[in-house]
């Protein structure tokens, strides 16, 4: 497996990887508490929608991160 060159690539992945936790978790969570309370698919629906949520809203601010220069580059210069 290759190396990534940048270490904010190497962010990136984890942070990827760190949503994809965030909408299965809940999702697990529901059937586990479904099972247990004999609740029916209830707490799996709301698992689900809490997830994709969240997950959502995760990767809307990591898409603002990414436009964001990075703190060790000076801002590009602004044509009159």
């Amino acid at each position: 497996m290759a190396q990534p060159n940048d270490p904010r690539q190497l962010g990136r992945a984890f942070a990827m990887a760190q949503v994809g936790f965030e909408m299965v978790a809940p999702i697990v969570l529901g059937l586990i508490l479904d099972n247990q309370f004999r609740t029916g698919p209830w707490l799996t629906i709301v698992g689900a929608v809490l997830g994709l949520v969240g997950g959502l809203y995760h990767l809307v601010i990591l898409g603002q991160k990414a436009d964001e220069p990075p703190p060790d580059e000076p801002p590009p210069h602004e044509q009159p």
